[in-house]
């Protein structure tokens, strides 16, 4: 029940938990990257806001991958730890109907 949620913290976005991905980027990612469409209609995706109203940046992720690297996705967030898991990741505005790719997370150095 909504009186008994916890409350976030003050100035802190509470963000939504994983969900089909949105689909102007399922479109952008089928048409403009040439991705197999049963491929990319089985990902998942988490957004979080951007700056105007109606435009979200998203990272795409496949589930089972996730699973197998131990990772329980809750969030925007839970992805910035693993950025190899992230399939794909930009913005979409949805009253303008663009998506643009774009890198949030910059990958781990490994190589030392």
């Amino acid at each position: 029940m909504f009186w008994n949620r916890k409350q976030s913290m003050e100035g802190e976005v509470k963000l939504p938990g994983p969900r089909e991905i949105p689909e102007p980027v399922g479109r952008y990612m089928v048409i403009q990257e040439k991705k197999d469409p049963d491929w990319v209609w089985k990902l998942k995706g988490v957004v979080r806001p951007a700056g105007k109203n109606k435009t979200f940046y998203c990272r795409v992720f496949n589930e089972s991958q996730v699973a197998k690297a131990g990772l329980k996705v809750k969030d925007w967030t839970s992805l910035d730890q693993l950025p190899e898991l992230i399939l794909w990741e930009g913005y979409f505005d949805k009253e303008t109907n663009t998506v643009s790719p774009e890198k949030f997370v910059k990958p781990s150095d490994s190589s030392g």
